[in-house]
């Protein structure tokens, strides 16, 4: 049997897209290999909203044309916003790339690979092709989570990324289409799903006036599947986060306790350099409401640091609202250029130093709020879906909050399974405790 390995770089689309590639692959006949050495067929599934998964993936690639050098029938493949971002100069740049995909065009991957007998010459396939992937036969991590892909593309024009170049405007799924796919998942036994997009609350707005509808709607549409017991989404943006879909979170059972909502930065002066479109004020506004209508409601957030013209005061006024708005969680990142944003050519770009020092100083407030707000539930009983053993420590399982706290304890559950769990201890990144044992009635 011939066999292929897939490497993911960057956010939860492209694990999705991988999760499609997979089970396309799979579809035409080939095993999954868990190394580049034993594969066929090495696709790499690109990132490229920063300069570090573009340094990440040259050196995956590198050593899979180290692999083909010795083995000439190997297939690499490319996809994802590296492979869209470059078009025609990845084959210059990396002559050893048989194909190259964008993140829209998966489909043609397996037509590709599937007429050619791995034989044929190089091709591309790009922007001008673009279909949702949720047709095509998917390779789940895990048979009771999923993610349920319901639009692609953005037309946000932040001034820093470069997604919507890569990723096209935005086109949302139909609805129907979305709720099949979901009543699908649930009979197949997925009790969680995640539903993706650049920009989740937007989606509805560019469809037909006869099936239009909002993402509130689409939330309880979805809590309404039987079977589904979490629903999860990301990402959405502040300045679509309307009223019907914090009702909806706060109405539908199986809707999470969790919102991950990008900040980006705490200066209103350096969100209008970066084209966010709100500001502070109106940031914490939506914080203040999100919270008023699900108290116990967990917020994660991503935030840049180095923007250009950033300045002392601009960064003091973003540790100001990570304090602030307390989150649970944060990604934070130096700001790096992408060719071809306007961000990439502003003046006052910060040196490299500032950045180092300004990321570090974030992290350590980051890490202080979130050991706080973790240390609120040491006591407390946490519903758990468990996804397997212990990264650190084989004997304790592991599994997720409604909140999407990772809690690691000691039990006897198996995956996929909801159970309760007495917490014992936190950190800024986990909770630990254990099972907690039904009082019989």
């Amino acid at each position: 049997m011939r066999r292929y390995h897939v490497t993911t770089f960057g956010c939860q689309m492209n694990a999705h897209d991988s999760e499609r590639i997979k089970g396309m692959l799979e579809e035409l006949g080939l095993g999954e290999s868990s190394t580049q050495e034993d594969a066929d067929v090495l696709v790499f599934n690109t990132c490229t909203i920063r300069e570090k998964p573009d340094t990440k993936f040259a050196a995956h690639l590198a050593q899979a044309a180290a692999l083909k050098q010795h083995d000439p029938g190997k297939v690499i493949a490319v996809g994802g916003c590296y492979a869209e971002a470059q078009r025609e100069r990845l084959f210059t740049l990396y002559p050893y790339v048989d194909v190259a995909f964008g993140p829209g065009s998966i489909p043609h991957l397996g037509e590709w690979l599937g007429a050619g007998g791995f034989g044929v010459a190089r091709g591309r396939f790009g922007l001008d092709d673009r279909s949702f992937a949720g047709e095509l036969p998917m390779h789940r991590e895990r048979a009771f989570q999923a993610w349920v892909q319901i639009s692609m593309g953005c037309n946000s024009k932040c001034s820093y990324c470069i997604v919507p170049a890569v990723r096209g405007r935005e086109v949302s799924r139909r609805p129907g289409d979305v709720v099949a796919e979901v009543t699908r998942l649930a009979r197949q036994g997925v009790r969680e799903i995640t539903l993706l997009g650049q920009n989740v609350n937007s989606w509805g707005r560019d469809l037909l006036p006869e099936i239009r509808t909002e993402f509130g709607e689409l939330l309880r549409a979805c809590d309404a599947v039987e079977g589904i017991e979490r629903i999860r989404f990301t990402s959405p943006h502040p300045k679509d986060f309307r009223k019907p879909v914090i009702e909806a979170m706060a109405e539908c059972g199986a809707v999470c306790e969790h919102a991950h909502l990008p900040l980006q930065s705490g200066s209103s002066r350096i969100l209008k350099a970066m084209r966010r479109t709100y500001d502070r004020q109106r940031y914490l506004r939506l914080v203040g409401e999100l919270r008023t209508a699900i108290p116990d409601l967990a917020l994660t957030t991503d935030i840049i640091v180095g923007f250009p013209g950033e300045t002392e005061d601009d960064f003091r006024e973003t540790i100001e609202v990570v304090e602030e708005v307390a989150y649970d969680a944060a990604f934070t990142f130096v700001y790096s250029p992408r060719a071809g944003t306007e961000a990439a050519v502003m003046a006052d770009q910060i040196p490299e130093d500032v950045k180092r020092d300004r990321i570090e100083r974030l992290i350590a407030v980051v890490q202080r709020v979130a050991s706080a707000r973790n240390a609120e539930r040491v006591g407390g009983v946490e519903e758990v879906l468990v996804e397997g053993t212990s990264r650190t420590d084989p004997s304790l399982l592991r599994g997720r909050t409604r909140r999407n706290t990772t809690v690691n304890f000691a039990g006897t559950a198996a995956p996929g399974e909801l159970v309760d769990v007495r917490i014992d201890d936190a950190t800024s990144t986990t909770l630990r405790g254990v099972q907690a044992v039904p009082v019989a009635v």
